[in-house]
């Protein structure tokens, strides 16, 4: 039978609900130019609306068997809209249950999106208030002391549900019966949602700090540490390394890696591969259109430029945070020297070279295609690559060879002091040896992921 709702077509419907998703995403606090979207009270009303409207419609029709077909159609018909490229992938999940609940959903939208300022959430409360006393006003003589007694007895709710429920389960809550919810209720649910959130995110930054500052501590520590003396008195350690050379390769080792940490657990970084993640979630289409928008190039601002390498690195590397953050928790002292280090890493390069079947497939990964943009971004000037920390250059670049290889042709050159156009240290004027200086590090680093943890660089889980 297909779609037979009496009052309206399926295409009608369709274009009905393609102008709520352009709502809803305006609703999420940005215009699809990237600049901040402007709400009054008066559009907000309009908004909500225009959800009872769907909410009316779609608790009509699942409510009787004579349309499920009609619902089964127009799923098919979202699903369809919803796997175009183009498609806002937050809006991904859109279906017939979604606008059943379409006040909720568009309250979510208002309400969590980042920032919340000031003159948004005036307004927000501005209208769902003039809403709910409009609608009381016609059962209830005095509506306003009517609002104020449901207020009371709907904050408390609110609290008591979100005091026992997850934020994450929180919003599948109001499904059948949010078309009987006044706005009020439904906005309360949502900012007290927003309010765990918030405290939820608190609790993890001040954990990090706590780990940040204690690696930090980590890496300043002398030779009369306790970590230096468990280390120096692990059985794996060589009796022979228990020297006054092997003391400042064991520091230096330590705070290599207590650096890598500070690095991946800094709140500046959880919050950019946060941002990556979300943004590499779309179509390659999508997010290549975005970066273009951006118009950065090596004639950008260094700061612009070195922010969109640092945000491609972390997107490349996003899908593997935790297994990198295992990864290096595990890693233990190991003697191998600096020169050692770089000539297993100089001698992968031919591995890699081998294996060039692998590119094609490593090409139409996610991963693939974020390094292969970052190739043409860079325009071979791999010197840039120098501003990035040396802990995500070692853990994202092996994962594309070429980009690899021209890194670790970089370093063959600063190791061997032949000319550059940067040089991060002066061992090679100086006559010493790569022991304790930037080139050391990020030898160090890639040693550390690409040799010692392998599984790390091929996407598999485990140390």
């Amino acid at each position: 039978m297909g779609w037979i709702h009496p009052d309206i077509s399926l295409e009608e419907m369709m274009k009905l609900i393609e102008g709520f998703v352009d709502i809803l995403v305006l609703a999420s606090g940005y215009q699809s130019s990237g600049l901040l979207a402007h709400w009054d009270s008066d559009n907000i009303k309009r908004a909500f609306q225009w959800a009872l409207f769907f909410e009316n419609v779609f608790r009509r029709l699942s409510s009787l068997d004579v349309y499920q077909e009609s619902i089964q159609e127009l799923d098919a018909a979202l699903s369809e809209m919803t796997s175009h490229p183009s498609f806002p992938q937050g809006l991904a999940h859109l279906s017939s249950v979604t606008l059943r609940r379409a006040r909720s959903f568009l309250s979510e939208h208002l309400l969590h999106n980042l920032p919340l300022r000031d003159s948004h959430l005036r307004a927000v409360i501005t209208a769902i208030v003039e809403m709910d006393l409009s609608d009381l006003s016609q059962t209830e003589h005095d509506c306003l002391n009517a609002y104020l007694n449901n207020l009371t007895l709907q904050s408390r709710i609110c609290m008591r549900d979100t005091s026992t429920s997850s934020p994450d389960l929180t919003p599948t809550v109001q499904t059948e019966k949010s078309g009987t919810d006044n706005f009020t209720k439904i906005a309360l649910h949502e900012l007290f949602r927003r309010q765990s959130s918030v405290s939820c995110v608190s609790v993890i930054e001040e954990g990090l700090d706590v780990l940040s500052n204690a690696m930090r501590h980590s890496s300043r520590t002398d030779s009369e540490s306790s970590l230096f003396r468990e280390q120096m008195n692990h059985e794996t350690v060589p009796a022979l390394l228990r020297s006054a050379d092997a003391l400042v390769d064991v520091v230096t080792w330590n705070r290599w890696k207590s650096r890598a940490f500070s690095y991946f657990l800094d709140k500046r970084t959880i919050r950019m591969v946060s941002g990556a993640s979300l943004i590499f979630s779309d179509a390659n289409a999508q997010w290549k259109k975005v970066f273009g928008q951006l118009h950065i190039s090596d004639k950008s601002s260094k700061n612009d430029l070195h922010q969109a390498i640092e945000l491609l690195l972390l997107g490349s590397i996003a899908s593997r945070w935790n297994c990198i953050i295992e990864h290096l928790m595990s890693a233990s002292y190991d003697s191998v020297t600096i020169s050692k280090q770089y000539h297993v890493l100089a001698n992968s390069v031919f591995e890699i070279s081998q294996s060039s079947h692998q590119i094609e497939e490593i090409k139409k990964s996610k991963e693939g295609g974020i390094l292969d943009y970052l190739m043409g971004l860079l325009g071979g000037q791999i010197h840039l690559l120098w501003k990035s920390s040396p802990a995500l250059a070692a853990v994202s670049l092996p994962f594309w060879p070429t980009l690899f290889r021209l890194y670790l042709s970089e370093i063959e050159i600063q190791f061997k002091g032949k000319p550059s156009m940067i040089r991060c240290c002066s061992c090679i004027q100086d006559r010493n040896e790569h022991k304790d200086c930037e080139l050391a590090e990020r030898i160090w680093c890639l040693y550390i992921f690409h040799v010692c943890g392998s599984q790390i660089i091929n996407g598999a889980c485990g140390a």
